[in-house]
C-alpha cells in the first residue's frame, strides 16, 4: 500500500488530494487554494511562482486536518498542471519574469518575425511549416505557443533574460523547486514545439532551436512522468509540512493526465474537458495534425501513445463569467428577484448547480440567442487571437435565463465543432468522457449529450480527474502499478447521459449559424483589436 499526494495546479486555483494506491486508487481527503490570474490589456497573462507553492504549503496543511494519515506515511508526490507556460528563472529556480500563463499573447510581433511571414501554409512559412511538422509533429504557429512567449521576453526584457538559467514549464518549475534538479517531462518538452518527438529523452532539436534562435543551455535535461526527480529539499519540506525523504515524480500535463484520470487509455478513446479552458482529446498511436483546424497529436504520459488535441481557451471562464457579471453583478441583479445565494437550501451548493437549474425550462436554441465563448481569443478550429464573445440574437424578450443557457450552450457548440474536425482525421469514440467541473451538473451532462448527438460518461469527483491521473504516475514510479494502461481498471463510469435526439434536431439550425458568426465577423474582430 502507497500514500501519494497530487497536486493539480490549474489556472485560477490549486487541488491538492491524497489518495491510497492499493488494489485500487481511493482518494482520502482534498484540500485547496486559489491564486491569481493576472491578466493585461496588451493581451499578457500572467501568474506568480510564489503563489503556486503558497498554494501548496496551504492546502498540504489544510490537508491533514482531514485524515489520520502522517506525514511519515506520504511515499511520494506528483503533479498534474497547466501547460505551455513559461518560466525563465536563474540557478536559485527564482523567476526572471513573471511567469507567462499558456493564455498569454503578446507576442505578436514575435510569431510574425518567427514564423508568420513570406510564402505561407496555414499561418506558417512553408520553409519553417515543413521542417516543424517531419521533427515534432506539429508546428509552433499560435502566438500563445511557448517559442513566441520566450521570444518576447527575450526582446521586452533583456536584461531579466540574461539573468535565466532555465526554462521551464508550471509543474517542471515546482518539481525544480523542491528537489533543486532542473529537469522537463517528455510531455512538457513536447508542447514548446522544439522538441523532437522520435528522439525521447535526448529530443531537443539543434534544427529546431536554431530556425528560432533558442538558446539550448536553458533546455532542461528531459525525463519521462513517472520518473523520479528527487526528493524535498529541507526547507520545502517544512513549509510543505512533510519529510526530506519525500519522493518526487515528473507528473505531467494537464492534457496528458486528465485523459489518464478519465480512464481513456487506450486508442480510439474520446473524453471531453471543461474547466476554465475546455478541450477533446482522442488516443491514437501515431502523429498526425490538421493544420487549418489548429490539431496535433501531442506526446502524452505515455509512451507511444499520442493525444488528439483541440482546445478552447473559455469553457468554464465563460460560465464563470456568466456568475459574475449576470448572476452576481455588483447592482444586486439576479436570475430571480431575490439574492438566492443567502437562502439556506443553496448555501451549501455550487452556484453553477443553481445556474443551471434555472436554465431547465429554456428551449434548444435559447429562444434564437447565441453565444460565442471566445472571450480571450480561440485555438481550435481556428487561431484568432482577436476573436471575442458576443451575444448574437437579442431581442427585446430576451431574459437572463436564455443568456445563460446561450453561455452554456455556445461552449457545447464550439466542443461539437471541435469534436467533428477530429473526426475529419480519426475516429473518436461513440460514447464521450466528460471530466471536469462543467462535468458535476446532470444538466450540463444531459445538454451536452443532446448538442454532440452522443451518450455521455462521467465518473467519480469528475473536477480531479488529474490528481487521479497524477497519482496514478506516482503510483507507477513506486511500483505499486504495473503501467498506466492498467489504469483504465480503476476508472469506471458512474453516469450515463444519452442524448434526446428530437432536442438534438432543434440545436442543429443554432449549431450551424454558430459556426458561420466567427467567419462573418472575423474582419470586424481584427478592426476592434487595432
Amino acid at each position: 500500500m502507497k500514500h501519494i499526494i497530487a497536486y493539480d495546479i490549474g489556472t485560477t486555483g490549486l487541488k491538492t488530494c491524497l489518495f491510497k494506491v492499493d488494489k485500487t486508487i481511493k482518494l482520502l481527503a482534498s484540500a485547496g487554494a486559489s491564486y491569481p490570474l493576472y491578466v493585461y490589456p496588451d493581451g499578457g497573462a500572467e501568474q506568480h511562482g510564489d503563489d503556486w507553492f503558497e498554494a501548496m504549503c496551504t492546502s498540504t496543511h489544510e490537508l491533514f486536518k482531514n485524515t489520520t494519515v502522517t506525514k511519515d506515511e506520504i511515499d511520494g508526490i506528483s503533479f498534474c498542471s497547466q501547460m505551455q507556460g513559461v518560466v525563465l528563472v536563474d540557478k536559485d529556480c527564482i523567476p526572471v519574469h513573471h511567469p507567462m500563463s499558456y493564455m498569454d499573447q503578446r507576442a505578436k510581433e514575435e510569431i510574425k518575425k518567427g514564423i508568420a511571414n513570406g510564402i505561407q501554409v496555414a499561418g506558417a512559412n512553408i520553409f519553417k511549416l515543413i521542417p516543424s511538422l517531419i521533427i515534432t509533429g506539429a508546428v509552433t504557429s499560435s502566438v500563445k505557443d511557448p517559442v513566441w512567449k520566450y521570444k518576447w521576453i527575450e526582446a521586452h526584457e533583456p536584461e531579466n533574460f540574461k539573468r535565466a538559467y532555465a526554462w521551464l514549464d508550471v509543474k517542471d518549475y515546482l518539481t525544480s523547486r523542491l528537489t533543486g534538479r532542473f529537469t522537463m517531462t517528455e510531455d512538457s518538452a513536447f508542447a514548446t514545439l522544439i522538441y523532437d518527438t522520435r528522439k525521447g529523452k535526448e529530443g531537443w532539436s539543434k534544427t529546431m532551436c536554431k530556425m528560432f534562435d533558442i538558446n539550448m543551455d536553458l533546455l532542461p535535461e528531459i525525463i519521462k512522468s513517472t520518473d523520479l526527480v528527487g526528493t524535498l529539499k529541507e526547507d520545502v519540506a517544512a513549509s510543505l509540512g512533510l519529510n526530506p525523504n519525500t519522493k518526487v515524480f515528473g507528473g505531467g500535463g494537464d492534457s496528458s493526465l486528465i485523459g489518464v484520470g478519465a480512464g481513456c487509455v487506450n486508442v480510439g478513446d474520446t473524453h471531453v474537458y471543461c474547466g476554465t479552458s475546455g478541450w477533446v482529446s482522442t488516443v491514437t498511436d501515431h502523429q498526425m495534425v490538421d493544420t487549418d483546424a489548429m490539431i496535433a497529436a501531442i506526446v502524452g504520459a505515455l509512451s507511444g501513445k499520442y493525444n488528439y488535441f483541440a482546445e478552447m481557451e473559455t469553457a468554464g471562464k465563460s460560465l464563470e463569467w456568466v456568475k459574475d457579471h449576470l448572476a452576481l453583478d455588483e447592482i444586486g441583479v439576479y436570475v430571480q428577484a431575490k439574492k438566492i445565494t443567502d437562502e439556506y437550501e443553496y448555501r451549501d451548493r455550487s452556484l453553477f448547480d443553481y445556474l443551471i437549474e434555472s436554465i431547465k425550462d429554456v428551449p434548444p436554441g435559447a429562444d434564437g440567442v447565441i453565444f460565442t465563448p471566445w472571450l480571450h481569443g480561440n485555438r481550435c478550429p481556428f487561431e484568432d487571437p482577436n476573436s471575442t464573445g458576443m451575444f448574437f440574437g437579442l431581442k427585446i424578450e430576451t431574459g437572463k435565463t436564455q443568456m445563460i443557457a446561450a453561455v452554456l450552450e455556445g461552449v457545447f457548440y464550439h466542443i461539437r465543432w471541435m469534436l467533428e474536425c477530429q473526426d475529419r482525421k480519426l475516429k473518436t469514440s461513440d460514447v464521450i468522457r466528460f471530466v471536469g467541473g462543467g462535468a458535476l451538473s446532470k444538466g450540463s451532462c444531459q445538454m451536452l449529450a443532446n448538442i454532440i448527438g452522443r451518450p455521455v460518461e462521467t465518473v467519480d469527483s469528475p473536477q480531479r480527474v488529474g490528481s487521479y491521473g497524477a497519482a496514478a504516475i506516482a503510483a507507477v514510479g513506486l511500483g505499486a502499478i504495473d503501467s498506466l494502461e492498467s489504469i483504465k481498471n480503476f476508472i469506471p463510469a458512474n453516469a450515463v447521459y444519452y442524448p434526446d435526439m428530437d432536442k438534438h434536431a432543434k440545436y442543429e439550425k443554432y449549431y450551424n449559424t454558430f459556426k458561420k458568426i466567427y467567419k462573418a465577423n472575423k474582419k470586424l474582430y481584427a478592426d476592434l483589436a487595432k
